[in-house]
């Protein structure tokens, strides 16, 4: 690194701190402007937020990494969570959006009745505002470590300081900012990363060492290059990525809509759900939470692949558990003077663009759903808008002191998928059948931690552990459905005549509200799914189709999605139920 590089990595926070004190007198006003920009979020400012959010420090180490050990066909342990996403953008947005509440864990309350409703809202507030958020911080954080560590050769120790210090900025511009300095510099920060990952993969895939695409597709076998796994119980098949049935059936046929996991929650949740309720209205939250399923899988990860793959060529020498860091070992060895500047930038904003959200996020339920709602309820709002930028300080803190117990990466994501696992049927019927109520929700958040610990000392390892976590949580959460009160009828007449969601599992309270327009078009909406799932995974495996210099498949691939956005734009054009609608 020489001086040009640090002046572009000081420029890059001169701007981000000029971002936030920017919007800092508006986040002031009070804690809708503070968490939610007044509900004013263009749909493209609300999609690049989420997937800035997404594009965390450790996401091209982890790719990278799955790419090295399996080829390309190893991101379908992500890729599968598309199906989710699509689901989210043409059945929960507009509902999301239609609710009209601050965060995702007030829902318990306008949705539940009584003391289970109450506790259900601040347990949850607690549980993902502290709890999981600071497990998201820590690996976050230890990504960052990683790659300080592989990228300058400094000692652990001491880069634990630098991350500090970069917390501490994020923190700062955060708590002064509120959504709107984030979500705008979540902006700046995605085009800065992508930029540099795109920089980064062209400098690295034409180097003399790997002689372009096509020295790449010379060097390596040709089943690195597969889009999809082989479904067998051999280990491999001709040394390509394989996964057994049982294994497959957990990642594509489970995952996406059983487990709770952050940013891809079933029928959508967390800052997803934050920012689906900041939209303009609702024709902006299902074209924004669109574009990020879109930007998400179809557009980020090719960069990230290539370079994956030229790691193989390249290190050949790292372990099973080191192969993420050729990412970083790529961009120390490869960039010119300027440009490692510029890529050393990108990772900050990738880093710095997570953080932000999870700090804002994570405040806004424990202050919205914990602190205003049972300990000072009749304070003004800028008291609140002050509380607010004090916990997000506090949370950076406690944050970097989890990070230090955090040692596998890899290890914190199973937990969160295994711990979250059954719960995510109800967090979906919850909205579209009354009879769901507040200990449906309560019984499916404990049940997975009680039977974890049984499974984990039969020897049985994750993905197999979703089999038995899930069918005992949907059996606990139905018992426990059918064997408590429903929830009151007052509640249920205010939440239906609110969200008018529709559908046949709501007639016992639809019935008795013939002055409710509600939502049809069920089947409309499922089409508008399945061509959603079509059109991204058309686009993402027609552009690696298109990079490997396979035209015929690129083609084929492009036609797909063109008839998938014909198919979806006439189904919105011809029956926008309830978009465009502004709601309070």
């Amino acid at each position: 690194m020489q001086l040009i590089d640090y002046l572009i990595i000081l420029a890059y926070f001169i701007f981000s701190i000029g971002i936030a004190l920017f919007y800092s007198k508006r986040a002031g006003k009070n804690t809708n402007e503070f968490f939610l920009s007044g509900r004013n979020l263009p749909w493209y400012l609300a999609g690049l937020s989420m997937v800035a959010t997404t594009f965390a420090a450790d996401t091209p180490l982890a790719v990278t990494e799955l790419v090295a050990k399996n080829g390309i066909a190893g991101n379908w342990l992500w890729w599968n969570f598309a199906f989710g996403g699509l689901l989210t953008v043409f059945f929960f947005a507009k509902l999301w959006r239609r609710s009209g509440i601050m965060t995702e864990v007030e829902f318990a309350e306008i949705r539940y009745s009584g003391k289970p409703a109450r506790f259900l809202r601040g347990f949850r507030a607690l549980y993902l505002g502290l709890f999981m958020n600071l497990i998201i911080m820590g690996w976050v954080n230890k990504a960052m470590v990683s790659i300080l560590v592989g990228m300058f050769g400094i000692p652990e120790s001491q880069v634990l300081f630098y991350v500090f210090g970069s917390m501490l900025f994020v923190a700062l511009y955060s708590a002064l900012s509120g959504l709107w300095g984030v979500v705008v510099t979540d902006a700046f920060q995605f085009f800065i990363a992508m930029t540099g990952s795109i920089i980064l993969a062209v400098v690295v895939v034409q180097s003399p060492q790997i002689g372009g695409v096509a020295g790449l597709q010379s060097k390596l076998p040709a089943f690195t290059f597969e889009f999809f796994p082989a479904i067998n119980n051999a280990a491999s098949v001709g040394g390509a990525f394989a996964l057994t049935t049982a294994s497959f059936l957990a990642y594509v046929g489970i995952i996406w809509w059983a487990s709770w996991y952050p940013g891809a929650e079933p029928g959508g949740g967390g800052y997803v759900a934050q920012r689906m309720m900041s939209a303009k209205d609702e024709k902006n939250s299902l074209f924004g939470t669109l574009f990020f399923q879109i930007a998400h899988y179809a557009i980020r990860p090719w960069p990230w692949i290539l370079v994956g793959l030229s790691t193989l060529l390249l290190y050949p020498h790292l372990g099973s558990n080191e192969k993420g860091l050729g990412y970083i070992y790529a961009m120390r060895d490869f960039l010119p003077v300027g440009l490692k500047g510029l890529l050393v930038a990108a990772f900050f904003a990738a880093y710095m663009s997570t953080i932000s959200t999870q700090l804002n996020w994570g405040t806004s339920y424990i202050i919205n759903d914990f602190y205003k709602r049972f300990i000072r309820r009749n304070e003004d709002e800028k008291y609140y808008v002050k509380i607010s930028r004090a916990v997000t300080v506090i949370l950076m803190f406690i944050s970097v002191f989890v990070t230090l117990f955090i040692n596998r990466i890899s290890g914190a994501w199973e937990f969160i998928v295994e711990c979250g696992a059954g719960a995510g049927l109800v967090l979906i019927l919850r909205w579209f059948w009354w009879r769901i109520n507040a200990w449906s929700e309560i019984s499916a958040m404990i049940t997975p931690f009680i039977v974890y610990p049984v499974i984990k000392f039969y020897g049985i390892t994750f993905p197999h552990t979703l089999f038995y976590l899930t069918s005992a949580t949907t059996v606990v959460w139905l018992t426990v459905t059918y064997l408590t009160r429903p929830t009151d009828k007052e509640i249920l007449f205010s939440f239906y005549r609110r969200i008018h969601p529709g559908g046949v599992l709501w007639r016992e309270i639809s019935s008795q509200l013939p002055d409710v327009k509600s939502d049809s078009g069920f089947f409309t909406m499922f089409i508008n799914w399945i061509m959603g799932v079509v059109l991204v995974y058309s686009m993402l495996f027609g552009s690696g189709s298109f990079i490997f210099g396979d035209i015929k498949s690129a083609l084929i691939y492009l036609a797909a999605a063109v008839v998938s956005v014909f198919v979806i734009y006439g189904n919105l054009s011809a029956k926008p139920v309830g978009l465009g609608r502004q709601t309070p």
